[in-house]
């Protein structure tokens, strides 16, 4: 049941070390694979390697395929070694001999590249709708609550009065930033590969042209050694932009953890969206968010860990790229989730409007006080000596009517501004 086999029997053991995981996690990738596989079928077609009755006999076995994997009751059975040699196996057992012409001019390298980057390209898109979708949700609670006023922080310690309004636009932009990394790794995902064979192309008259347009990538990989060396970087650079989006959410996912709890109260989410304890009755856990951090931490390490399984192999295949789908395609599902639960959350989140109403929070006005006096005529070291002392003597009393005129700033936040970048990326 092997592509490659040639009639000789594989030891078990060596046949479970090298197959691994790639049953389940090929599923993920049986349709791209049917899709490219029809392309590359009618291509041969075009090019004389396919009689009309292979051709119509391959169409129609692949689309049946096609409806079982979309249905969910496609599976790859423990006697074939991947998701290609059952599809090939499946296509010549319901239409003969056309089944066994459809690797002509093709090698599973080139077929698992294309299978990937086919796949790659579909959840860099799903991913950058999640997170356009979380960047708007978040520009909407700015809006909301953009005079909501709260304590900005620097290491730790009470700093500077910020807004709830600030405070959601600027992960809204801070994501802005990451879609740049998602834009980069689909525009490295969207060159195809196929025709590339086993990395040095064909001696068959195949036209690489075609496939490209028939399986909507914008370019070709046209180097078929580039091509076969694609395989790795596509993953990282996917890699490195999911990295992105997990660092930020991540972040956003601490914050709200710290911000609803007691201790500072910011914030709160629905119970629905909490979990108790087992012995503490009162308690309310943003298990959600915590999980969150947690997975989009395990995230950004990932890039390091293809960089590891990738950077000294020479150019050429080997087997050790196999290993780079056991962990890009969980981390793809992870990083999914993790963006939907945050979306459905923070649709929900209700703000404490009365948070810079407890004394402790009055030093946070100093700077605007110091500046009033600057304003004023007085030297800023003068004043910053005079508020110092003031504070030092229990004599200081803020100025809370907020003044900031600047764009982006408390006052003047230029959501309009973040909303058009966020469009554009």
């Amino acid at each position: 049941m092997k592509l490659w086999s040639k009639g000789l029997p594989t030891d078990q053991k060596i046949d479970f070390f090298t197959v691994g995981n790639d049953r389940i996690l090929d599923l993920v990738i049986a349709k791209y694979d049917v899709k490219a596989t029809l392309a590359h079928g009618k291509m041969l077609h075009k090019v004389g390697l396919l009689s009309d009755k292979d051709i119509q006999g391959i169409e129609k076995g692949l689309n049946e395929l096609a409806a079982e994997i979309e249905a969910g009751t496609f599976i790859i059975g423990n006697e074939f070694e991947d998701v290609h040699s059952k599809i090939e196996f499946e296509l010549t057992q319901r239409i003969g001999d056309a089944g066994k012409r459809i690797h002509t001019a093709r090698s599973r390298n080139d077929q698992v590249l294309t299978a990937m980057h086919l796949y790659l390209k579909d959840e860099l898109s799903d991913i950058k709708a999640s997170v356009k979708e979380l960047g708007v949700v978040l520009l909407a609670a700015a809006e909301k609550y953009k005079t909501i006023l709260l304590p900005g922080y620097t290491h730790l310690q009470i700093a500077m009065p910020s807004s709830f309004g600030l405070w959601f636009s600027a992960y809204a932009e801070s994501f802005v930033d990451d879609l740049y990394f998602v834009n980069a790794a689909y525009k490295v995902v969207d060159q195809n590969p196929l025709g590339s064979a086993a990395g040095y192309g064909s001696s068959f008259p195949i036209d690489r042209e075609y496939t490209t347009q028939a399986l909507d990538f914008t370019t070709l990989k046209y180097n078929v050694v580039a091509a076969q060396m694609s395989r790795g970087k596509a993953e990282k650079s996917t890699a490195f932009a999911m990295s992105a989006v997990a660092g930020t959410l991540s972040k956003l996912a601490m914050d709200v953890c710290l911000y609803m709890s007691q201790n500072f109260g910011f914030m709160s989410i629905p119970g629905e969206f909490t979990t108790g304890s087992s012995i503490m009755p009162h308690k309310k856990n943003p298990d959600v968010f915590e999980l969150i951090r947690g997975k989009c931490n395990r995230i950004q390490a990932l890039p390091y860990e293809l960089s590891l399984l990738t950077n000294n192999l020479p150019s050429g295949y080997h087997r050790d790229l196999q290993l780079l789908k056991e962990g890009i395609v969980p981390a793809i599902q992870d990083l999914k989730a993790s963006l939907e639960l945050a979306i459905y959350a923070l649709k929900n989140v209700e703000v404490n409007d009365g948070i810079l109403q407890d004394d402790k929070y009055d030093y946070l006005f100093s700077v605007d006080t110091l500046n009033e006096l600057v304003q004023q005529g007085m030297t800023f070291r003068d004043a910053y000596v005079k508020i110092g002392l003031a504070i030092e003597n229990g004599n200081y009393k803020p100025i809370k009517n907020t003044k900031h005129t600047h764009i982006g700033s408390i006052n003047n936040i230029g959501l309009d501004a973040i909303k058009e970048k966020l469009t554009e990326a």
